[in-house]
Parts: structure tokens; C-alpha cells; sequence
């Protein structure tokens, strides 16, 4: 019986000290727009992936990981004490590896699925799709 190999993704921290393989089988791909998110990732949402929690392989730096969790919520802040990026977790339930979509090296295997708690939405986010757009940094 052959086995089948799983494809997996490689993924860091923004100043590389925490690195990671994690396996490109991702369930869900939510957009949060919580009042929690919007104050961990300091924008109008985050962009996170789910996973089972064993679909990881940490390669360096899982030392220099920290984590917070929301008191009285199932929400947690975990990243990298050397550059204060996100790194992937366990959810509070402990059901799921979460993922932030923007660790990843490559593309993950789905796209984005849904928005959520969109009633705690930033107005100046309702009309994003129609601001300009350019291919790098303009004043």
C-alpha cells in the first residue's frame, strides 16, 4: 500500500528567528474583524488558517515563542519575542493549529472562506476594494 506524502509549507517570523514546516492541508481560512484581532494585528482584521494541531514541525526558535491569552476569552496573542510577529498556535479549545495566513513562505492550499464578527468592523473598511492600488510603497 503506497503511502501519500503530504504536501507541507514553510513559514516564519518577520525576523526569521522562529521557523516552521506545517502541513498544506488547511480546513478553514477565516477573516477575523474582532475587536481582539483588530488590536493584535493593529489592522481591521486578521487572516487566519486552521489546521490540525499535530501539522506542525517546528524548526528553530520555538524557545522564543510567547503567549498571551485574553483573559476570559478563547482568543490568544502568541508570537516571537525577538521581532513581536505572529507565529501559529493551539486555539484555547485546543482543537486546532492556527495559522497566520501571512507567516506562510508560499501559498496555502484554500483561499479565504469568510469574514467574521463583521459587526465589529471598522467603517473605513467597508469601501477598501475601491482604493488605488500600487506595486510598492508611494508617498
Amino acid at each position: 500500500m503506497e503511502s501519500q506524502q503530504i504536501e507541507k509549507i514553510n513559514g516564519s517570523c518577520l525576523c526569521g528567528t522562529v521557523t516552521f514546516e506545517v502541513e498544506n492541508h488547511f480546513k478553514l481560512f477565516h477573516l477575523c474583524h474582532c475587536h481582539q484581532c483588530q488590536k493584535i494585528s493593529g489592522s481591521a482584521h486578521v487572516s487566519n488558517l486552521f489546521v490540525n494541531k499535530e501539522a506542525i514541525n517546528w524548526l528553530s526558535g520555538e524557545e522564543k515563542i510567547q503567549r498571551f491569552d485574553v483573559p476570559g476569552r478563547q482568543i490568544s496573542n502568541v508570537f516571537c519575542t525577538q521581532c513581536g510577529s505572529s507565529v501559529p498556535y493551539v486555539s484555547g479549545s485546543g482543537r486546532a493549529l492556527i495559522v497566520p495566513a501571512g507567516t506562510l513562505d508560499g501559498e496555502p492550499n484554500i483561499g479565504p472562506q469568510n469574514h467574521i464578527y463583521m459587526e465589529d468592523s471598522r467603517d473605513w473598511h467597508e469601501n477598501i476594494a475601491s482604493v488605488d492600488c500600487f506595486e510598492r510603497y508611494t508617498d
